[in-house]
């Protein structure tokens, strides 16, 4: 199992440059972790690309699907304390967003406190780095 964030779900559910390679990291391993609010984070990504006239609203549509069904069969991690806690403490010593230090202080706490050994599949760059700095092994590794 991997723990996935909505950069990388995104890309299962819209066609964009970097949708095979995520789709090759499913492929590798369908079991994926994620944060409660991905699937708010990956709506309000369809939504803009609708605005922005990249996707239109068949496509938005279709997108929902996918992420909805992949959304039924992934660990989900759900808000609680300890998630609040561990993303408070990210957001003073890495560089990142309210919704980018929940995605990782959950990841943490799917990882058991312990992220040594554990896949974190994530295109943002900062998110990345912050994830590595944590100790997780990072996808893709280019």
């Amino acid at each position: 199992m991997r723990f996935w964030d909505a950069s990388a779900v995104i890309p299962l559910c819209v066609s964009e440059p970097r949708s095979a390679i995520m789709r090759s990291l499913a492929e590798q391993d369908a079991e994926i972790a994620a944060w409660w609010g991905t699937t708010v984070e990956c709506c309000s990504a369809f939504a803009r690309l609708v605005r922005e006239g990249v996707l239109m609203a068949a496509g938005e549509e279709q997108a929902r699907r996918v992420m909805e069904t992949l959304a039924k069969e992934w660990t989900e991690i759900e808000p609680a304390k300890s998630v609040r806690e561990k993303a408070i403490r990210l957001l003073r010593v890495h560089p990142l967003r309210a919704a980018d230090s929940l995605q990782l202080a959950s990841a943490l706490v799917w990882a058991g406190g312990d992220p040594s050994g554990h896949l974190f599949v994530c295109l943002d760059q900062k998110l990345r780095d912050a994830a590595r700095k944590e100790g997780f092994r990072v996808l893709p590794e280019s």
